[in-house]
């Protein structure tokens, strides 16, 4: 079990719940906050304050002033005028990591919703109910909007949901697991889509998974290295010392290591005095890269911790405060930094395949092919490669500097957070098969060395790129194998 409490949710925690499906609950203490919080909404309602999004409209309606009998009325027409997303449905653990962080935001504290509410939410995850959320629409300021509506829809019996594999009506999905649809409160609409789950949940996927093809792209790495009989000094320990950034230094260790005991990696001077920059410079580019993974990394725990809608409820004060707690910029700009050091993974790993592949630059068969001339071997490889990386190139564009006003000029700067995490998790799909063509070239380069030669570490990966694909003894389609191996390194 899983206990939230708005504060300390970690990503081994988002990993068990969103992967693992682990059951969530409340804390003791965050019941306590949410009901205070819960109260003073009611008070405002029960004095006719003026409070934005309670007693008023939205954005460019908030002059316009509620009756205190249309509160209700008032928040779910905003779920449903605001559920006008488009395009391909989020993958379901970005539902339901969505569904994780808007209850983990709600149990802070701050946002003035029912028990009952919350409640609710926590038997969507529990019950393992995911709301059919359509990925592109949000400006991801004033959160992210649309995406937040499909999902709050759901609770009221409304949209869709896929549950047990099976995509229903909210309202179905709600029957069979025995739960009736919610009627909204004063504020509640409200709290549920201002924030900035959508893009937060799905920049948490975009992270893991770039997580694993960092670590998988220095294990590539040190077989193409080998392959190419690449010279280890560049790796030396001072080297790295001298430009003391902490990465730098792991990767350049961390390749050592996968070659330690290889006969084909050479010092400077036996073959040549240097090598090319694609693998001279591996700890500088990757290590450069998982700086910037770190980077991202703090963010994503801050953010994932956060209380973003607006208005927000300070009991203590008594104060209900309109901010702008839910505009993206600090997620945005974090995820583009995350797509240029995924992509830079991807374009480097890329120059390698070319190096392998090019009977130019190297000693290798022409192609790495069976026959030369009459057998492409893996030639064509290295244009899916090269088309990938230019695709990225496109992608990490980043979204966070290419705002536009919305609501008549009230929301006049917008982070479109959402956007740079939708083409981060496309990056991070782009990069893995990039590196899995490269782990496909390295294994068959190692076969025409000798994969015996290779480091204690480089045979050991040999074999499992090996366990996924055969080696190529004749042309075939390596469509399918360039899948298997992009699966290994998730």
């Amino acid at each position: 079990m899983i206990l939230l409490d708005g504060k300390t949710l970690t990503f081994d925690m988002c990993r068990a719940v969103v992967f693992d499906r682990e059951k969530v609950a409340l804390t003791a203490a965050a019941w306590k906050r949410v009901e205070e919080s819960r109260a003073l909404v009611e008070q405002a309602v029960e004095n006719d304050d003026v409070v934005y999004g309670i007693t008023t409209g939205f954005g460019k309606f908030s002059d316009v002033a509620i009756q205190n009998g249309m509160v209700s009325d008032l928040q779910l027409n905003l779920i449903r005028s605001h559920a006008c997303g488009v395009g391909e449905p989020f993958p379901e653990p970005i539902s339901r990591a969505m569904l994780l962080l808007r209850a983990n935001a709600l149990a802070k504290g701050f946002s003035g919703v029912r028990r009952e509410l919350l409640e609710r939410l926590l038997a969507l995850l529990n019950e393992q109910i995911h709301p059919v959320i359509p990925s592109e629409g949000s400006l991801g300021a004033s959160g992210d909007l649309a995406p937040l509506a499909h999902l709050a829809l759901v609770l009221v019996g409304e949209g869709e949901a896929i549950t047990g594999g099976q995509r229903l009506s909210g309202s179905d999905a709600l029957a069979k697991a025995g739960l009736t649809p919610l009627r909204l409160a004063a504020k509640e609409g409200l709290a549920l889509i201002n924030g900035t789950q959508a893009m937060t949940a799905t920049g948490l996927i975009a992270y893991l998974h770039a997580e694993a093809v960092a670590h998988r792209a220095d294990d590539i790495a040190a077989m193409t290295l080998e392959a190419l009989r690449g010279i280890t000094d560049a790796f030396a320990p001072d080297v790295h010392a001298v430009r003391p950034y902490p990465e730098q230094a792991e990767v350049a260790q961390r390749i050592l290591t996968r070659v330690s005991g290889s006969t084909l990696v050479t010092r400077q001077g036996e073959q040549r005095v240097q090598d090319a920059y694609s693998l001279r410079c591996i700890p500088q580019v990757h290590g450069a890269s998982r700086q910037a993974l770190t980077y991202v990394k703090q963010k994503l725990e801050i953010e994932m911790n956060a209380a973003t809608d607006n208005p927000l409820i300070f009991t203590e004060s008594g104060e209900i405060i309109s901010g702008g707690n839910f505009h993206g910029q600090p997620i945005a700009l974090a995820l583009d930094f995350l797509k240029i050091a995924v992509a830079e993974l991807a374009n480097i790993s890329e120059r390698r395949i070319e190096r392998l592949v090019n009977p130019q630059l190297n000693d290798l068969p022409a192609f790495l092919s069976p026959e030369p001339g009459l057998q492409s071997g893996l030639m064509i490889p290295q244009y899916v490669a090269a088309s990938l990386v230019s695709e990225n190139k496109v992608l990490a564009h980043p979204a966070s500097v290419d705002s536009i006003p919305s609501s008549a000029n009230q929301e006049d700067h917008v982070s479109m957070g959402t956007t740079a995490a939708r083409h981060a998790l496309k990056i991070v799909q782009n990069a893995r098969r990039v590196l899995a063509i490269e782990a496909i070239c390295a294994a068959q380069a190692l076969d025409v060395r000798g994969p015996e030669k290779a480091g204690r570490g480089t045979q050991q990966l040999h074999r499992d790129v090996r366990s996924l694909v055969a080696p190529l003894t004749s042309d075939r389609s390596l469509s399918a194998d360039i899948e298997r191996v992009a699966a290994w390194i998730q």
